[in-house]
C-alpha cells in the first residue's frame, strides 16, 4: 500500500536539518507521526553528544516508542532527511512503521557530504554490509567456546516467554 508524502512533514523534516546544520550538528533529521500529529522529532545528534548511534532515526523511534508504550510503531509514518543508513533501516524494520518517506537518497547528496569511518567510507557501507560476517572489514570474531552457555539462556527465554 502506498501513499504520498504529507508536504507539512517534508517541510518539517528540512526545517530540522537547517536549524541542526546551524547548530553545527550534521544534515539529517527524522519525525514519527501517527494520525497526523507529531510523536517525536530529532535532527542527528552525533556531533552534539558525542554518541555515535544518536542518528536521528534512533533517537526519534526511541521517543516515539516511549510515548505510546510500545516498540511497535505500526501505525505511523516516518519522514527522514536523506535515505537511512543500514543502522537506521534495521531500526526502522523493528519498529515496523506504515511508511518511510525520505527527502533525499545517498546519491544525490554524497557530492556534498561524506561520512566516512575506520572501516568503510560512507559510499560503500551497503556493501560492506552485505559481506558474510567473517569477510567484513571490522573484526568479527567469534567466541565459540561459549556456544553452549550462551544459548542456554536463548532456551530459558522462550521457557518464560512461552515462544
Amino acid at each position: 500500500m502506498s501513499r504520498n508524502a504529507d508536504p507539512q512533514f517534508v517541510e518539517r523534516t528540512i526545517e530540522i536539518v537547517h536549524e541542526n546544520v546551524e547548530d553545527g550538528g550534521r544534515p539529517f533529521s527524522c519525525i514519527v507521526v501517527r494520525n497526523g500529529e507529531v510523536l517525536a522529532e530529532s535532527p542527528n545528534l552525533v556531533a552534539q553528544t558525542n554518541n555515535s548511534v544518536a542518528h536521528a532515526e534512533t533517537v526519534a523511534i526511541e521517543q516515539a516508542c516511549k510515548r505510546v508504550g510500545s516498540e511497535d510503531l505500526s501505525g505511523c509514518d516516518v519522514y527522514v532527511m536523506a535515505h537511512p543508513c543500514p543502522m537506521c533501516l534495521g531500526a526502522l524494520y523493528y519498529c515496523s512503521p506504515d511508511h518511510v518517506f525520505f527527502c533525499t537518497q545517498r546519491e544525490e547528496y554524497e557530492r556534498y557530504y561524506t561520512g566516512s569511518r575506520k572501516y568503510f567510507e560512507f559510499g560503500e557501507f551497503y556493501d560492506e554490509y552485505r559481506k558474510d560476517w567473517d569477510e567484513r572489514n571490522l573484526p568479527l570474531i567469534h567466541a565459540g567456546e561459549a556456544d553452549d552457555d550462551a544459548l542456554s539462556i536463548y532456551e530459558r527465554w522462550q521457557a518464560l516467554n512461552g515462544n
